[in-house]
């Protein structure tokens, strides 16, 4: 008899375990579409006026800000607004159209669902804190036999208020067997954010480019960086700050030690309604404070989603200009163009 009651308390204890289980692991999140349908699901992120939701059955979707009347979640995120304010906490809903409470510790603050530019949830996971992007690029002549391969990408870390980000990017020129130019960059950095805007970055890079005598460039830069604009469709923000150089051209020249300063801006620019279409664009200017020489870098990336928001295609041009590049450097100015295949993690 007491046999039987361990093995049925046993049981009892198994059921509730799995029911407890089972309900910790179910979607909490909840939006409230203008059209009244309610989405139950798991609130990825939502940037650029699009909600990244993940839902039973159908997988992830993207749902864009306009449609969303509302939203309920207990999950603690870090959400950014249009007016530069960071906040910490979870979302309750209101009875007043396209708004929502965001619920922190201290107080509830009243929004307008447009108002919402970031909103990333603060996980626990490694994994889940990591997204970033890997994209292939080929262009081939057969009338020149030359042909142009591109790798590039970025992963990214993120934590409350701030995240590191590894990123890549080489483009290799081959001509019949042999490599003829290169162009790599690689670089480490960690980005901070304040209120009202406001963000620091320091950045770890090494650089390589044939085509300007660079066999080796190593920076460490500090920069400032201010939102000038950040809404639903596009960010342009500012950045200003010092690079430390050490530089080693090709041949036998000198290992050479230099300051300069940065001044740069950065566009992005989201259309989420079809076609999909995202633009990224950054300028940068260096002028060298212990040297008579500047340099500037232009970076331009469109891209279309294909497939889903996972893959995209799209073009990578960039343009780097050295006032006064090394001796044994075949030119002033380098620049590329390539066609480029990304697939988008989470």
């Amino acid at each position: 008899m007491k046999k039987s009651i361990k093995y049925f308390l046993f049981f009892q204890f198994t059921i509730l375990l799995f029911c407890t289980l089972k309900i910790n692991g179910q979607k909490t999140d909840t939006i409230y579409h203008m059209n009244g349908n309610i989405l139950t699901g798991d609130l990825k992120s939502l940037t650029y006026g699009v909600a990244t939701w993940k839902m039973d059955g159908m997988g992830t979707i993207s749902l864009e800000e306009v449609k969303i009347n509302t939203i309920i979640s207990n999950k603690q995120f870090e959400i950014k607004l249009k007016n530069d304010e960071i906040y910490y906490g979870s979302f309750l809903a209101s009875y007043k159209p396209r708004t929502v409470f965001i619920e922190t510790p201290q107080n509830k603050v009243l929004v307008k669902i447009d108002d919402l530019v970031e909103v990333y949830p603060i996980k626990n996971s490694f994994w889940l804190r990591t997204y970033g992007n890997f994209s292939l690029g080929l262009n081939y002549s057969k009338g020149s036999d030359i042909a142009t391969l591109s790798w590039s990408g970025n992963l990214n870390y993120r934590k409350k208020s701030s995240f590191f980000k590894i990123s890549w990017d080489s483009n290799n020129t081959y001509q019949g067997d042999t490599l003829s130019t290169r162009k790599s960059d690689a670089s480490i950095s960690f980005e901070r954010l304040f209120q009202r805007g406001w963000s620091s970055q320091a950045l770890i890079g090494l650089n390589q480019n044939t085509e300007l005598g660079t066999k080796a460039r190593w920076a460490i830069d500090l920069i400032g960086i201010k939102d000038l604009k950040y809404s639903s469709m596009n960010r342009f923000y500012i950045g200003a700050g010092l690079s430390a150089l050490r530089e080693r051209p090709f041949g036998n020249g000198e290992t050479e030690n230099d300051l300069s300063g940065i001044i740069q801006a950065v566009w992005k620019l989201y259309k989420y309604t079809s076609p999909k279409i995202w633009v990224d664009t950054d300028i940068s200017f260096l002028p060298y404070l212990t040297d008579n020489r500047y340099r500037a870098v232009f970076n331009l990336n469109p891209r279309v989603s294909v497939f889903s928001d996972n893959f995209k295609v799209g073009l990578a041009f960039y343009y780097n200009y050295d006032s006064n590049p090394s001796a044994g450097a075949q030119s002033n100015d380098d620049y590329g163009l390539n066609l480029q295949l990304s697939y988008y993690l989470h």
